[in-house]
């Protein structure tokens, strides 16, 4: 299973930013390699969603506060 790696400022931009760059590809009926290149929104809105970055998993980082016990 995948650990929470991505904190609550990072998730918010996470998914501003994924259903910013989603909305652009639907509302702009252009043509192309960069009107199809702005799916790659579903990386970010995905990541933000789940709270799990793989990125983040492979190089051992985190913007998740760390919890104290």
């Amino acid at each position: 299973m995948l650990t929470t790696n991505v904190g609550s400022i990072d998730r918010i931009l996470r998914i501003v930013v994924g259903v910013a760059l989603l909305a652009w590809f639907f509302f702009d009926q252009g043509g192309g390699f960069w009107h199809w290149a702005k799916l790659i929104g579903i990386v970010p809105l995905v990541t933000g969603l789940m709270g799990s970055c793989p990125g983040y998993s492979i190089f051992g980082m985190s913007t998740c506060p760390m919890k104290r016990s």
